[in-house]
């Protein structure tokens, strides 16, 4: 008799995630996936208003959604929130900011307020989820929503640019360092997404002909994209992956 393999499960039933940037766009998809999914979501943003909404949808359709208000920029008020919250079994790490600019006008403003979100908040944060679950000897899966621009550069671009990079280089780094704790840690790389914050991009019909053209698909991203890689690597389905960049652009880098 052949014993034949089973494979693993997407599910995330009795597990706790937080996932940042979640009163929209690719925070917001993350969200209501890790919530189908089975998992508690604890939604965090700036914007607590829109959360409570995103948070009563959610539950309304019977899944489990709570708020948690943080500014990821603001290191020792998320730590306490983290730690009175947690431990959370996955993060998505899905809060950002762009100030795109010609690399000669970037303004040291647009540069520190950029990296003070996607670089150091990032940083900070993706720690103390981790400590939370080296300290309850607890394995976990935490996911940063990184970019394409993480891996190539582009018009305009060169700060956004430059603090996704550097979100690939600690993702590797922390990967490492945590994987005798059965921490994961991978990030997410979109291609430009429909969402509020990109939208001034394809509004412009000369950037938007730019990104079609270099999208091997031939269309922009969807938020619907996005959702299903957050529950590949949240769930035991990718229980060996770490370190890895999942890219999700159409084709984008591979030419």
């Amino acid at each position: 008799m052949i014993k034949l393999p089973s494979a693993p499960s997407f599910r995330l039933d009795g597990m706790r995630a937080l996932v940042t940037g979640a009163s929209s766009g690719i925070g917001l998809g993350c969200a209501v996936a890790l919530a189908e999914a089975g998992a508690n979501v604890v939604l965090s943003a700036r914007n607590i208003k829109t959360l409570g909404e995103v948070a009563a949808a959610i539950n309304e359709k019977g899944m489990s959604a709570e708020v948690m208000a943080a500014d990821v920029a603001d290191i020792d008020s998320v730590k306490a929130s983290v730690e009175a919250c947690g431990p959370f079994d996955i993060l998505v790490n899905s809060a950002g900011l762009g100030r795109h600019s010609p690399a000669v006008d970037t303004s040291v403003e647009d540069f520190d307020e950029v990296m003070n979100i996607n670089l150091r908040g990032a940083y900070f944060l993706t720690q103390t989820v981790a400590k939370g679950l080296i300290e309850n000897n607890r394995p976990g899966s935490l996911i940063n929503i990184s970019s394409q621009m993480g891996h190539v550069g582009g018009i305009d671009r060169a700060v956004y640019s430059a603090s996704k990079h550097a979100v690939e280089g600690f993702t590797k780094a922390m990967a490492i360092e945590w994987g005798p704790n059965q921490i994961r840690v991978n990030t997410i790389c979109p291609t430009f997404i429909r969402t509020p914050f990109t939208q001034a991009t394809f509004d412009n019909p000369e950037r938007r002909s730019w990104i079609e053209n270099k999208i091997k698909l031939g269309r922009v991203g969807e938020i619907e994209d996005i959702m299903g890689a957050a529950v590949f690597l949240a769930s035991d389905a990718s229980k060996m992956i770490t370190g890895s960049a999942l890219m999700i652009d159409g084709g984008w880098t591979a030419g």
